[in-house]
């Protein structure tokens, strides 16, 4: 059990927000406890993380069809703060796995329910 966390680095991002927002995942409350309800965390089930850069989650795409991608950090300052989040996440006691930043990657994965939640 775990997650599959798509991870963009916005050209404003810090390394403050990179730790913050691994805190946030380690502790979301988005796994079902035995009557159902979202009242567990990663760290609650045990779970694991797979962390995959995603630069195109920052497209923006109010203008024309082709998003841009100004915003996203370049790769020398989005590499390090993709590995301080998944440092951090791995520091909080929860096992991460990654890919290789900045690869075109197939990642596969199943959805155990409708859940997928944005987190800034």
């Amino acid at each position: 059990m775990g997650l599959v966390v798509l991870l963009g680095v916005a050209r404003d991002d810090t390394g403050t927000e990179a730790t913050r927002l691994a805190e946030k995942v380690a502790r979301l409350r988005i796994f079902a406890d035995e009557r159902g309800k979202f009242d567990r965390s990663l760290l609650d089930v045990g779970g694991s993380a797979l962390v995959v850069s995603q630069f195109t989650l920052i497209a923006d795409t109010r203008k024309g069809n082709r998003p841009s991608f100004a915003g996203a950090a370049a790769p020398d300052v989005a590499e390090p703060l993709y590995e301080q989040f998944c440092a951090a996440l791995g520091l909080r006691g929860v096992p991460v796995a990654t890919g290789v930043f900045g690869a075109r990657m197939a990642v596969e994965l199943v959805n155990d329910g409708p859940v997928t939640v944005v987190l800034d």
